[in-house]
């Protein structure tokens, strides 16, 4: 728990000294501070936002041979890190939800949102593609998203449809092979107090 709190830069040294300004009198000056408690914080409410500076964008690249013979509703990439976070990427080769049957499903999930406690939520920027392997004009998705144990995905039902996906002209699935990349960034921690 943090115990001080304050502001590196509050005011220019020469706007201090500037006696028009009226800080420093017969090189005195006087400081305060007015604390406020908080009966929210007392009752559980209140949250600690922190916030990544400078955040690191870190991209995942999911090479699936043999597309055609996936025999699951859900296929997860391996697990990668972005932001001490352990992230996965769910496929759904058939659809999910309203794009069963008719669309390809694309999804960026915690790989264990279990670890995480209840109140803790992370704010992440991300982006998943389907690479087009012969002209290079993807299929992207991006979203911003509060990710937390309760909530621990999210994409798109109807990310691409199959039959746009299985065109061999498209270049989406090029010798039964799929590329997908997911491009993460974490931009902030809030848990509650």
């Amino acid at each position: 728990m943090k115990l001080d709190w304050g502001f590196d830069q509050f005011l220019s040294v020469k706007a201090f000294n500037e006696a028009s300004n009226g800080f420093l009198m017969d090189d005195t000056c006087v400081f305060g501070a007015e604390v406020f408690v908080s009966k929210e914080r007392s009752m559980g409410k209140g949250e600690c936002l922190s916030m990544v500076k400078d955040a690191v964008m870190y991209k995942h690249v999911w090479k699936i041979d043999s597309f055609s013979k996936i025999n699951t509703d859900c296929h997860d990439s391996k697990t990668f890190s972005s932001g001490d976070q352990n992230w996965k990427i769910q496929l759904y080769p058939k659809g999910k939800g309203i794009g069963t049957g008719s669309h390809l499903s694309l999804y960026l999930a915690l790989a264990d949102p279990t670890s995480l406690p209840r109140d803790t939520k992370i704010y992440t920027e991300f982006t998943l593609r389907i690479l087009e392997q012969t002209h290079q004009r993807h299929q992207h998705g991006k979203a911003s998203f509060w990710f937390s144990a309760s909530d621990p995905e999210r994409g798109w039902q109807k990310f691409i449809t199959l039959g746009f996906l299985s065109q061999t002209t498209m270049g989406f699935l090029l010798k039964d092979t799929c590329i997908v990349e997911a491009e993460v960034t974490v931009h902030g921690i809030s848990n509650a107090l």
